[in-house]
């Protein structure tokens, strides 16, 4: 399996090779030449297979440089039920008549984002081991991608993590569980800003092949593809779950502001897999919504990006989206990137209105989108509490309102969770009235010493920091 890159680069490259590296060095994201199609035979053998030999089967379609007993020992390291809790790893519940959760938050810090995280970390360490090399991980989280990175990546030989977040805009949980880590490897850098000037700094340090190069840098964000295929598991273990059989369809819904998570149903959904529709739940920060809705994509200023109770999701520029948006467009590297260089470095923003085009992004490729507000989220909280007495952080309210409005007779409707609710204590409480369970691991984590620096919004800063604590 050979990668390409969306804007054009003529390289061609292994799945290691790009484990490695995070952006092209064109600045577009990399994809497979092809998506391996999965036919019903092949889904009747997956149905009953154990989550980590289904993930193996999966990524090995993808992953051809890794010897295949490698990859499988990889695979049966990363998903246990000691690390996830349970068998199934992603247990599914029907919360009302036609509509699921999938648990994907029973990880080390409680949210989706270990799913793929864990094996990014094994990962890296098998292939680094293999080359004798190191690599120094530049990330930007908003809230969950951090800790899930640092817990995957800590103590790792040949690791080093530097993540960026916007200062003081994460919960307090969410700092305490990044920044009360004391692993020499692991290094906390807060942003004056936004996530989006976060994320504009891992790009741009990206971008400069000369530092990226002499600093072996590279990406946990979903920027790296591994991480995103890692995700295309649940989606497969989601479905076999809700149905008894293959024949029929399922639709999910993903709290989404990034679109990786998202991202990841559209590969599933384009390897073969029976997903009708791929909902895209956001909160005020509705950049995607608009475009689902309207065909224009449009971003947002860091002033004009909202701090909400669903943080995770206060994004305003989705990296990930410009995966869809290749497929979208026929694998037309010339026209992405008029559209991601030209017209959105010059305009930030592009149209596809009148784009033919844009009609498929729902008939062909099955996607809808929905907005939540605070308001919504607190109604939602209390509702799924009163109904099922059952907790949901604030991005699985985004997700569970969205997935009402787009409900199908007779087709199941899967909500990705996304975090456990203690994550967004302050939300619960204004919704209910009280805390949400702790796991004991984690009682008075807000209280720890915290190991972190602030930097401006500048990725020169950055690039010295990171510099100076290479040596």
């Amino acid at each position: 399996m050979n990668y390409l890159s969306t804007r054009g680069h003529p390289d061609r490259k292994r799945f290691c090779e790009i484990l490695l590296e995070g952006l092209a060095p064109d600045g577009g994201l990399y994809l497979p030449e092809h998506y391996p199609q999965v036919d019903t035979a092949t889904l009747a053998k997956w149905r009953e297979l154990p989550y980590a030999e289904l993930a193996f089967e999966i990524l090995s379609l993808y992953i051809d440089d890794i010897p295949p007993a490698d990859l499988k020992a990889i695979c049966a390291r990363t998903y246990t039920a000691e690390v996830f809790g349970s068998d199934e790893i992603v247990p599914l519940r029907e919360l009302e008549d036609g509509v699921y959760l999938e648990a994907l938050s029973n990880g080390p810090t409680l949210a989706f984002k270990d799913m793929a995280m864990q094996l990014l970390g094994n990962l890296f360490e098998y292939e680094l081991a293999r080359r004798g090399a190191e690599l120094n991980i530049l990330g930007a989280t908003s809230g969950d991608t951090g800790s899930a990175a640092e817990y995957a990546m800590r103590g790792k030989k040949g690791v080093r993590v530097f993540m960026t977040s916007p200062d003081g805009r994460m919960s307090p949980f969410q700092q305490a569980q990044m920044f009360s880590l004391q692993d020499q490897n692991i290094h906390n850098i807060a942003i004056s800003g936004v996530f989006d000037d976060c994320q504009d700094i891992v790009k741009a340090v990206s971008n400069d092949l000369g530092f990226k190069r002499k600093y072996r840098i590279g990406t946990v964000n979903s920027i790296n593809w591994a991480r995103l295929l890692a995700q295309v598991v649940y989606y497969f273990a989601g479905y076999f779950q809700a149905t008894a059989s293959n024949d029929k369809p399922v639709s999910f819904t993903v709290p989404s502001g990034n679109f990786g998570n998202v991202c990841a149903g559209h590969v599933a959904r384009m390897m073969g897999l029976p997903i009708q529709t791929l909902v895209v739940a956001t909160n005020e920060n509705d950049v995607l919504d608009e475009f689902f809705r309207t065909g224009i994509y449009r971003v947002r200023a860091a002033a004009d990006t909202h701090e909400t109770s669903s943080p995770s999701m206060d994004i305003s520029k989705a990296s990930n989206f410009e995966r869809f948006v290749f497929d979208l467009v026929g694998r037309d590297a010339g026209r992405l990137r008029s559209l991601f260089v030209d017209d959105l470095g010059r305009q930030g923003r592009f149209d596809l209105s009148a784009d033919p085009a844009f009609r498929q992004a729902a008939e062909r490729f099955g996607f809808k989108s929905s907005r939540s507000t605070h308001a919504d989220r607190l109604a939602t909280i209390r509702d799924t509490d009163k109904r099922f007495a059952t907790l949901v952080d604030p991005h699985t309210a985004d997700g569970l309102k969205a997935a009402r409005e787009h409900l199908a007779p007779g087709v199941p409707m899967v909500v990705l969770e996304t975090a456990l609710p203690i994550k967004f204590a302050a939300t619960l409480v204004e919704a209910l009235g009280h805390e949400p369970a702790r796991p004991a691991k984690f009682e008075g984590i807000e209280a720890l010493p915290k190991r972190v620096v602030k930097l401006p919004a500048d990725a020169e800063a950055v690039k010295a920091y990171i510099a100076q604590n290479c040596d």
